[in-house]
């Protein structure tokens, strides 16, 4: 396979910007991105501090895209990934895994020891990481408030 990882640049924006409406309005997400909207969440992803994403191609066609930022914690540096997403017509084939796989070893290689990340309770993307050895940290649930 020609399989190709590469830093996320803003020169990716546009296509990353499409591939993530096509993911995330579509079941089993069902949200309601726009370009703008879409447009503005990775831009302002990019230009968090410390982060960090890589854009995977298979024939010079774009696959999918993980990206997040590393922040401090008191035991060390971790890694937040906010986005992981993998076209559609290829999900289930293995390539999220394996995505995530080579993500992993450019943290290992960053010294970046633990990473963590938000998902939905139910559903495949909570399989996917359970089968990639991801589990839900019991010390730890998400709080919001709708103001």
């Amino acid at each position: 396979m020609s399989e190709q990882m590469v830093f996320m640049e803003e020169e990716h924006l546009d296509a990353c910007v499409e591939l993530y409406q096509d993911v995330f309005n579509r079941s089993p997400w069902n949200e309601s991105w726009t370009e703008e909207t879409a447009k503005e969440r990775l831009a302002d992803l990019m230009n968090t501090p410390k982060f960090l994403g890589f854009v995977f191609y298979e024939h010079s066609q774009l696959i999918g895209f993980i990206a997040g930022n590393s922040k401090r914690t008191y035991s060390g540096l971790t890694f937040y990934i906010a986005e992981l997403c993998v076209n559609n017509n290829i999900q289930g084939k293995g390539y999220g895994s394996k995505m995530l796989k080579r993500f992993e070893e450019e943290l290992k290689r960053r010294e970046i020891p633990s990473l963590y990340l938000l998902t939905a309770k139910q559903g495949l993307a909570k399989l996917f990481y359970e089968k990639n050895g991801y589990r839900v940290n019991e010390n730890r649930f998400v709080m919001t408030r709708a103001l």
